[in-house]
């Protein structure tokens, strides 16, 4: 199984350990893979550092989730590009999944949930992930 995960579900893992996103996080890390790319590492990265989660993550949550997700998932060079998705932004995550020939995309963002299935890559939420697989 190669998975996909947006950020927003990314983030929501790290925040929230017994939440939905974290047990498909982990249980696609304990099952398949997770495949990152570069943009998709900086943009994580960016995003954690924002301030607004200082109160909630110290630097080193911060460094331990990013180190989990480069060594446990698979990196990935990006081959084709898209312009499809209404929100520019989430391309990459198109881009990344085609490039890795992903099974699935995890995500909780609206541009790319209608967009399901995408060149036969199904695109869910974390509830869907967890109920897929009887989590």
């Amino acid at each position: 199984m190669l998975v996909v995960f947006d950020t927003n579900v990314l983030v929501s893992a790290l925040l929230f350990e017994d939440s939905t996103p974290a047990r498909a996080f982990f249980f696609a890390l304990d099952k398949g893979d997770v495949l990152s790319s570069s943009a998709l590492i900086t943009e994580i990265h960016n995003v954690l550092y924002r301030p607004k989660f200082d109160k909630y993550l110290t630097d080193s949550q911060r460094e331990d989730f990013m180190f989990a997700l480069v060594e446990s998932g698979l990196l990935i060079d990006i081959t084709e590009s898209v312009d499809i998705c209404r929100d520019p932004k989430d391309n990459m995550i198109l881009e990344l999944a085609i490039s890795g020939k992903a099974d699935m995309i995890v995500t909780g963002d609206s541009d790319l949930l209608v967009l399901n299935p995408f060149k036969e890559i199904a695109i869910v939420d974390s509830q869907r992930f967890i109920s897929t697989h009887s989590l």
